[in-house]
């Protein structure tokens, strides 16, 4: 999936916008929370293909990736 560094301008673009005096219309409004939601799930993306390549050397030697916590 991913976010392009045009999209990270755009956001940045209007952030800056929406703390000026003239703020953001709806249209805007609208833009920036896709773009923002699409940014974080692009973080959590990358966060978790970090996360599937841990393993844990265990104390006998035998090494196990790390796994999602059960019960939560």
């Amino acid at each position: 999936m991913g976010i392009s560094k045009e999209e990270i301008d755009r956001i940045n673009e209007l952030s800056r916008k929406a703390k000026s005096d003239t703020g953001l219309n709806a249209d805007e409004l609208a833009e920036r929370q896709e773009l923002r939601q699409r940014y974080i799930d692009s973080v959590k993306e990358s966060l978790r293909g970090h996360l599937d390549n841990i393993h844990i050397k265990n104390e006998d030697g035998s090494i196990t990736p790390l796994r999602k916590k059960s019960g939560n």
